[in-house]
C-alpha cells in the first residue's frame, strides 16, 4: 500500500490557487499524482473517462475530489450533482474547496451529498495549511472505499 499511488482531482479555474494546493499536497507528501482541471466540463469528462479522457481506466478513480463551486463552463454544484448521482462515482469523496461562503452554496452541496465545504482561506499560509489538514485527513486518516 505504499507504493500505490494516490490521484488527486483538482477541480480549479483559479490557477494561483491551483498552484498552492499542489504545492502544499506535494510539500506534505500527500499525492504523487495531482490531476488539475480547469473547468467542471473537463471534470466531468476526467471522472467519467470521455472527451480527452477516454482512455483512462474507470477502474482507478481518484481517491479524493477536490471541488471549486464558481467555475466556467459547468459549476461545481453541477459537477456534486452528476458525481454523486453516478453509483460508478458516488463513492469518490469531494471536498468542496471555494471561495463562496454563500449559505446556499453550502445547502445545496451538502444535500447532494459532499464530504465536507471548506471556505479557501485568504491568507496564503493559512491556505497552505489547511489544504494539507484536508490531504492528512482524506488520504491517511479516512478510510474510504477501494
Amino acid at each position: 500500500m505504499a507504493d500505490e499511488q494516490v490521484e488527486i482531482l483538482l477541480a480549479e479555474d483559479n490557477s494561483e490557487d491551483a498552484e498552492m494546493t499542489m504545492r502544499a499536497l506535494r510539500r506534505h507528501n500527500l499525492a504523487n499524482q495531482v490531476r488539475w482541471v480547469k473547468d467542471g466540463a473537463e471534470a466531468l469528462d476526467y471522472l467519467f473517462c470521455r472527451g480527452q479522457y477516454v482512455g483512462r481506466d474507470p477502474s482507478r478513480p481518484p481517491k479524493l475530489v477536490l471541488l471549486d463551486i464558481k467555475m466556467p463552463k459547468i459549476d461545481g454544484i453541477e459537477v456534486l450533482r452528476q458525481l454523486k448521482a453516478d453509483p460508478t462515482t458516488r463513492s469518490i469523496p469531494v471536498v468542496v474547496m471555494t471561495s463562496s461562503n454563500e449559505e446556499r452554496d453550502v445547502l445545496e452541496s451538502y444535500r447532494l451529498g459532499v464530504n465536507s465545504y471548506i471556505v479557501k482561506p485568504v491568507q496564503f499560509n493559512q491556505f497552505i495549511e489547511t489544504v494539507a489538514k484536508i490531504g492528512l485527513y482524506w488520504l491517511l486518516t479516512t478510510r474510504v472505499p477501494q
